[in-house]
């Protein structure tokens, strides 16, 4: 009972007339939310294990809230109006109606982020339960307030990453199947299965990498094979571009006209650079932050400590490109 109440006033708290709005404020909120819930004792007990698992579950956690949230909101109304309440959309409905079904759009975009949350987050729980700590947290885990900056920031990291989903998932059904299968959705879900597939074979690379160094089968000090010699963070390169990807195929719909108006958008070209900003604030926001904030400047300064006396560690960084692949 007490359940139904609280749903019932978030769902009209959030009800703006703008259907983007009416998606992203619940799905931001629900975002900070869980990361707040996992923050809370993680902080007390100076302890990162769940910090990237949580990460995991809040992006598909958020993804399918906002897949399933106008449903939501339709069966609540039919709750309190005390007629029956209709069935949850299918996966696969055809032909489109409205309330009765999802668009191919909406379920590749989601179903791309629930492969790639539950494949990273196991891979990186793993890690952690293995090594037993995280390095990034080292200089910030007794620290209560940096400890809690980087909950905060990881609740930004999935709002603003899945700002494309969510926009796509708030246009109705009907108005997304007005906008034909085109050359950009093509080209986005491509980016986006190529990025993932790399991030995939850096990441495995490296662990077999090191479990046959553990294993005594070779004794190389840092990784400089496989898809390691082509670029020097392989798996951030994939990571960048999977997210390219999803940017992509979403900003290609949301700046047509039928999905302008069926967002509460006008269709100008303010309007349409709102779209483009929304899809691609994602890959722009993880690029800059695995390639400024966290992911490259921590790992290279903890390698260059430990092998920046190596003639063959400064042979690879000079011969290597940091990023972008090379492909001879």
């Amino acid at each position: 009972m007490a359940s139904g109440l609280f749903q019932t006033l978030v769902l009209r708290l959030t009800d703006f007339r703008n259907p983007l709005l009416r998606a992203a404020v619940p799905s931001v909120a629900a975002a900070f939310a869980l990361q707040t819930a996992v923050a809370v004792p993680s902080i007390f007990a100076q302890s990162e294990r769940f910090y990237d698992a949580s990460g995991a579950v809040t992006f598909l956690s958020v993804t399918l809230l906002s897949l399933y949230l106008p449903s939501i909101r339709v069966r609540a109304a039919a709750s309190l109006a005390g007629i029956p309440k209709p069935p949850f959309p299918s996966l696969f409905a055809s032909p489109p109606v409205v309330g009765a079904e999802f668009h191919w759009r909406q379920v590749a975009l989601s179903a791309a982020v629930v492969f790639w949350s539950v494949r990273l987050g196991s891979y990186l729980f793993q890690r952690i339960l293995h090594e037993g700590r995280d390095s990034r947290f080292d200089s910030i885990r007794g620290s209560k307030s940096k400890f809690a900056a980087a909950w905060f920031g990881q609740a930004t990291w999935v709002s603003l990453c899945l700002a494309p989903v969510i926009a796509v998932n708030a246009a109705p059904p009907v108005v997304l199947a007005a906008v034909p299968l085109g050359v950009v959705d093509v080209i986005g879900l491509a980016l986006f299965a190529g990025g993932f597939a790399f991030e995939v074979l850096a990441d495995w690379q490296k662990s077999r990498w090191s479990r046959e160094r553990k294993e005594k089968i070779h004794d190389e000090q840092f990784m400089s094979r496989g898809l390691w010699s082509r670029s020097q963070y392989p798996n951030y390169f994939g990571e960048c571009t999977l997210w390219t990807g999803i940017a992509t195929a979403a900003a290609g719909v949301l700046v047509t006209s039928p999905v302008q108006l069926g967002l509460g958008l006008s269709g100008s070209i303010p309007a349409r650079l709102l779209a483009l900003a929304i899809s691609f604030v994602s890959p722009a926001f993880v690029s800059f932050l695995l390639l400024r904030v966290t992911g490259v400047p921590l790992s290279e300064k903890k390698y260059d400590a430990k092998y920046g006396h190596r003639k063959d560690y400064q042979e690879w960084k000079q011969n290597t490109p940091k990023f972008f692949p090379k492909l001879f």
